[in-house]
């Protein structure tokens, strides 16, 4: 049984269609379609979809005010009277746990609902316009960032629908709870001429940060959610939005420093690149103080200007001390090498004098235990790997650098 029904197993990734409709033409443009990275936080953790032959899921959004339409089709279902009870896997069901209220599955009511976004306007205030040349194009194209507040009437129902985004592409993302007022929200926008030359928005990016207390009267403002999405990736965007979250508040007294949590790979990297490049004018981080040493000028200055904590601090020193190494000079390029290595090592060396207390107090067998569980014995190859990684890392935040 189980084999005559493999057919009817697919992968959700490979189903679901998404798009960002900005007039009815783009319903049967296949261009505008792009498909998920990841389904297994609607679909399960193995992402298959039971029960179906030829099955397609179409989640549309307007561009402007995302409303959404869902659409499923299918040539066959399996019937649980011939298989047993196996009942077909209720997609609408678990699409509607995480969509937000009001999404239609009629594709004519959806068309009627795309004259909405002719009036539309971002909610917020606009806090920064920038414009950006795709690689793939000749034409430059404008954004605008709007900030807003659980406050900012109307954006909580804009809200809804632009964070079931997160769950095609975060992995393990969750919707935040916007009873909570210390959320701030900011939004990217591109701003366009249709094909009449009426202007129109599309969104294009968005980004969640929490203002959390920082005694005795502070700010520590903590960047929790950051997507650009899949039409707008590699222009640029999410440096913009990155300066634009520190712009807003830079400025603010009370704002001790601005943290992120739990940065991907990329992410981590687009934020390099963004300190790096405000760092690199301030005096502490010019040639000859780099060549000297982490130090707390550096700190100080990196926060005081642009809010910058300690942790990050140094991986621009890092970052900023590698482009200003001659790594063709052997010893220039080892003490480099050495100083970025004893701060990765630091964690294993603390772990040596814990276990060198723990050695005076615990029975032999008890202490090898120890010393297996805690992993301490970190081989120089390992630390090698680190170390080549992180430069790896290092150099793709200079390359990019260099080719602005």
């Amino acid at each position: 049984m189980a084999e005559s029904l493999e057919h009817l197993v697919v992968d959700g990734n490979e189903v679901l269609e998404i798009k960002l409709v900005r007039s009815a033409d783009d319903i049967e443009d296949d261009e505008t379609t792009f498909g998920p990275e990841m389904c297994h936080q609607v679909f399960g953790e193995n992402e298959n979809i039971f029960g179906y032959t030829d099955l397609q899921i179409k989640l549309y959004y307007s561009a402007a005010s995302l409303q959404t339409y869902l659409g499923i089709s299918y040539t066959d279902k399996i019937d649980p009277k011939k298989t047993g009870g196996l009942k077909a896997d209720d997609i609408e069901e678990a699409l509607k746990k995480v969509l937000a209220p009001g999404y239609v599955t009629n594709l004519d009511v959806f068309v009627s609902m795309l004259e909405k976004d002719k009036s539309f306007t971002p909610h917020g205030k606009l806090i920064h316009t920038f414009s950006t040349i795709p690689c793939d194009s000749s034409e430059s194209r404008t954004f605008e960032v709007y900030y807003s507040e659980v406050t900012t009437p109307g954006f909580l129902s804009f809200h809804e629908r632009i964070q079931t985004f997160l769950l095609w592409y975060v992995d393990a993302a969750s919707f935040i709870n916007v009873d909570d007022d210390q959320w701030t929200f900011f939004t990217v926008f591109e701003k366009y001429r249709n094909s009449v030359g009426e202007y129109r928005y599309s969104v294009a990016a968005y980004a969640t940060v929490f203002r959390y207390y920082a005694y005795p009267n502070n700010v520590r403002p903590r960047v929790s959610q950051v997507l650009t999405l899949p039409p707008f990736r590699k222009m640029g965007i999410c440096a913009n939005l990155l300066q634009a979250i520190y712009s807003h508040f830079i400025v603010q007294p009370e704002v001790v420093d601005i943290t992120v949590e739990d940065p991907s790979e990329s992410f981590q990297r687009i934020r390099d690149f963004v300190d790096v490049k405000n760092c690199e004018s301030l005096p502490a981080f010019q040639p000859m103080k780099l060549l000297q040493g982490f130090s707390p000028e550096m700190i100080n200055q990196a926060r005081s200007k642009f809010k910058i904590n300690k942790k990050q601090a140094r991986r621009v020193y890092e970052i900023l001390r590698l482009k200003n190494t001659n790594t063709s000079d052997k010893a220039a390029y080892l003490t480099y090498r050495l100083d970025v290595k004893n701060r990765l090592n630091a964690p294993f060396q603390k772990k040596k004098l814990e276990l060198k207390k723990l050695q005076k107090v615990l029975k032999p067998e008890e202490f090898i235990a120890s010393v297996n569980a805690s992993g301490a014995a970190e081989t120089h190859a390992r630390l090698a790997a680190h170390y080549r990684a992180l430069e790896d890392e290092y150099r793709a935040v200079l390359h990019r650098i260099e080719i602005q």
